[in-house]
């Protein structure tokens, strides 16, 4: 097994990448080499046997298989540029991105590592932070099939409960993570709408979120429970389980997609304006359920809850 790289140490890729690493010291295999914007962010990671450094470049140097995680394309498209640059050889290496990014920079990227002789796999994940942290995420995975083998074993039953297998265009993951955010997003706003309901109507939260767990499931169950327990609007001095910017970025992905090919998308529209709102009106530091805060405003509530932070101060 070549060493492994990662690059990306927020809620998300911390998560995956400690799994990562304890399965690495359960195999007795080399330690991860991770690097970071902010490199204290990989202490805990550090804790558990992980090996930091500190130039992206040099991971690459080092490693034959190297994961990112990071909030946008354009991280990507900086972080492969500093690979191409670094003069290092990237033959045989293979990048897996696990973050949301357009098809679009799937495929640029892949066809610019290509040309090095190195793979490219897009990976992207669902699942919030505590689904990372019990190492239960669902995976979509394209990308060449040599390295979609290499790769896998790293995933099932390490970071991941299940692998969906996309074939050998990266850009297919990327599309498909797309979609399925539209159905999250979705989910999101539907359960706001009917906790807000419940609220309002006299009926209370408690009911409404049983009855969403085991009609429902776990993942609306989940939604639920991060309204109520104020994760929709967290402490200003913690990290959100999935920040609302990062959830608008995505749904605007799927917009530039549904233009190109015709689709319209109505719910999703209603819920990327209640998040921008959100976001408007209460700051960055909010989770991509907080279209549930505007929700209540609509109703007549404050935007706060009462396990919610109050305010922006």
């Amino acid at each position: 097994m070549p060493r492994i790289g990662w690059y990306g140490l927020g809620s998300m890729g911390l998560a995956m990448a400690s799994n990562l690493q304890k399965q690495l010291v359960r195999k007795a295999t080399q330690s991860l080499i991770y690097n970071n914007r902010t490199m204290a962010r990989g202490d805990a990671l550090k804790a558990l046997g992980g090996t930091p450094e500190s130039s992206f470049p040099n991971v690459v140097a080092q490693c034959g298989i190297i994961f990112t995680m990071v909030s946008n394309d354009a991280v990507l498209q900086q972080l492969i540029s500093s690979a191409l640059s670094s003069g290092h050889s990237l033959q045989n290496k293979i990048f897996v991105d696990c973050s949301t990014v357009h098809p679009e920079t799937v495929r640029t990227t892949a066809a610019k590592l290509q040309e090095q002789e190195a793979d490219f796999l897009a990976a992207p994940v669902f699942g919030g932070n505590p689904i990372a942290v019990d190492g239960k995420l669902v995976f979509a995975i394209g990308g060449p099939g040599r390295a979609r083998e290499v790769v896998k074993p790293l995933i099932q039953d390490v970071m991941g409960r299940k692998v969906i297998d996309c074939g050998e265009d990266a850009t297919r993951a990327s599309l498909l993570k797309i979609a399925g955010n539209i159905v999250t997003v979705n989910m999101m706003e539907a359960v706001g709408e009917a906790q807000v309901f419940a609220e309002r109507t006299g009926l209370g939260t408690g009911p409404m979120e049983e009855l969403i767990g085991e009609a429902f499931g776990p993942v609306a169950g989940g939604y639920s429970k991060r309204l109520t327990t104020g994760a929709y609007a967290p402490p200003l001095d913690s990290r959100p389980g999935f920040g609302v910017s990062l959830a608008i970025k995505d749904a605007k992905h799927a917009f530039t997609m549904a233009r190109d090919h015709k689709v319209e998308l109505p719910g999703l529209k209603v819920s990327l304006d209640n998040m921008e709102a959100a976001r408007e009106y209460a700051g960055e530091c909010l989770d991509s359920s907080s279209m549930y805060g505007v929700l209540r405003q609509k109703a007549g509530l404050e935007f706060w809850n009462e396990r919610s932070r109050k305010g922006n101060a």
